[in-house]
């Protein structure tokens, strides 16, 4: 069945509706929205970070749907998902036309979709919305303003997303303007040093107000202090106005000043204690004495000023949910980057046989291994830069370019080394370095390798295995740093293993580490599958602490 209107706040398209040009899709991600100018086609949606829309929920399908064009129509065609993909409620088979406000989910209802090609953009629609709510009659013979103003701070609340906060302040100042009677209101809100900006200013005639000069200071920042409220619907009245400069300068007859009032809870005892933080001033004045402010009641403003301190701080969290699954979605991009980046092509070769496999434990690692084959053999670099996440992964995209251009120019591998040590140390990147195993064969099974710092590598030969000894320091740690290599002639059937400490540091629920002996043992028996499988029953569940990768080549002859 296909959601109402009501439900879904979507309009169903009408016959004859004019055709979409260059289509705006609207993300909507929880409380959150976001908008996609739909260039690329066909553009495509899914868990998988080659995605051109990456939603990363289990009910999402890799490659879920697509969205595309045909003779200037637009359509979205479901690649047998899992979980399906519904259009305005109901899921389609195949592919279904889109026209403007079509709600589309992906697998996942109610909580992810995307609007197609809305008829106007989300911050005007909110700003005509929420005017049309500051001024609807409730009730024949018309609602109070206070009526009016609770019915708009409950739509506030459901609207509220960081794109629309200026537009929810701005409609609270003019709707509270007409319940006291005042001729400016202001919202201040609190920086995170303390001090307090205007947020958003109006007149009783609906006009902006970007100047807070001629206002009371000294009163705003007493409410702030005191989390108090200030209310005077006659200054004239109150001896203690003359100490007020702003006040009688400006002849300010009637101030209401409102902290506006976060409750947190405090679990002090066996008893919560709530106490006020404030965020934020809401400020009123005139030139005269204000008749309605006498009928409206202290504890109505300062519901009001707690009401509008819950749509700022709602906000706030939102933003912080944008910016969050920004980064998410940034760093799936900068994932499918580097993997692009650090993809391997194994050539194949009449003299070895070559895997390999990296399994990163965050989104992206700073494990690679690359291969590069020359007119004498073969060069193959394993590499583990310290540290992990996106300094890691941009270190080990630059080695990874240094050792590819070295070994095309026929290099030494020492000097390779060498050289990676030099422009480590030398830009001062802050414990910043890496392990690295940098090896050559050739067709005759010459094996030279230089081993810095890293794990050292194995060579299986029938049932016994040899392990390759030779080290040197890790690259970027002294600038001074000299760099041997070692060589040892392979036999047909000979087997050379090389994994990075997160092989060896993998734990298990009692925090054992798996181990180099474990690694000596299993390498007789087990080949490159199989020795990762055993190190993921010996972890028994435990994530993954570092990156993991295995390099296996198996000498021909």
């Amino acid at each position: 069945m296909a959601s109402s209107p009501s439900s879904s706040g979507i309009v169903s398209p009408r016959s004859g509706e004019q055709p979409v040009g260059i289509p705006e899709l609207i993300y909507y991600q929880g409380g959150e929205q976001s908008s996609i100018i739909l260039k690329k086609l066909p553009y495509k949606v899914g868990r998988k970070t080659e995605n051109d829309l990456v939603i990363s929920d289990a009910r999402v399908s890799r490659e879920h749907a697509q969205l595309v064009e045909e003779n200037g129509e637009y359509f979205v065609v479901d690649n047998q998902s899992k979980h399906g993909t519904y259009v305005n409620g109901e899921r389609i088979e195949g592919k279904r036309k889109l026209f403007r406000n079509d709600r589309v989910e992906f697998g996942v209802r109610e909580e992810i979709y995307i609007v197609f090609s809305p008829t106007s953009s989300k911050t005007s629609t909110t700003r005509e919305f929420l005017s049309q709510i500051s001024g609807i009659d409730l009730r024949a013979g018309g609602g109070s303003d206070l009526e009016k103003l609770t019915f708009f701070l409950d739509a506030a609340r459901r609207l509220n997303t960081s794109n629309v906060l200026e537009e929810i302040l701005v409609t609270l100042v003019e709707a509270t303007l007409r319940l006291t009677g005042a001729e400016r209101g202001y919202v201040f809100l609190r920086n995170d040093d303390g001090t307090l900006r205007l947020a958003a200013g109006r007149n009783s005639k609906g006009g902006p107000l970007a100047d807070d000069k001629t206002i009371s200071r000294s009163i705003i920042q007493d409410a702030a202090r005191s989390a108090s409220a200030f209310l005077v619907s006659d200054t004239m009245k109150m001896s203690g106005m003359a100490k007020r400069e702003s006040v009688i300068a400006h002849d300010l007859r009637t101030v209401i000043c409102i902290p506006l009032r976060r409750k947190a809870v405090l679990q002090k005892t066996s008893d919560a204690q709530v106490t006020p933080d404030v965020i934020g001033v809401l400020y009123l004045d005139s030139k005269y004495a204000s008749r309605d402010l006498s009928t409206v009641g202290q504890d109505i403003l300062a519901a009001i000023a707690t009401e509008a301190a819950a749509l700022v701080e709602n906000a706030r969290l939102v933003q912080a949910e944008e910016v969050a699954r920004r980064m998410e979605q940034e760093m799936a991009i900068a994932a499918s980057i580097q993997q692009r980046l650090m993809a391997v092509r194994i050539p194949e070769l009449p003299f070895a046989k070559i895997q390999a496999r990296n399994i990163p434990c965050k989104d992206i690692g700073g494990d690679f291994f690359d291969l590069v084959q020359t007119d004498d053999g073969l060069i193959m670099v394993i590499t583990d830069v310290c540290g992990k996440g996106i300094s890691a992964a941009i270190l080990a995209s630059i080695l990874q370019g240094l050792v590819y251009s070295q070994a095309l120019a026929g290099v030494p591998l020492s000097q390779m080394a060498s050289t990676a040590n030099s422009f480590l140390c030398n830009k001062e990147l802050g414990e910043k370095y890496a392990t690295v195993v940098v090896a050559k064969l050739t067709p005759d099974g010459t094996f030279e390798y230089v081993n810095c710092g890293h794990v050292p590598p194995l060579i299986v030969t029938g049932n016994e295995v040899v392990r390759l000894g030779q080290s040197n320091l890790p690259v970027g740690l002294l600038r001074d740093a000299t760099y041997e290599a070692g060589t040892v002639k392979l036999k047909a059937g000979d087997r050379l293993i090389v994994v990075t400490d997160g092989v060896t540091e993998a734990e298990n629920k009692e925090g054992e580490f798996f181990g180099y002996e474990r690694l000596e043992e299993i390498a007789k028996t087990q080949l490159l599958d199989g020795i990762f499988n055993t190190v993921r029953e010996y972890a028994q569940g435990v994530p993954l602490g570092d990156d993991c990768t295995i390099f296996e080549l198996t000498y021909r002859a």
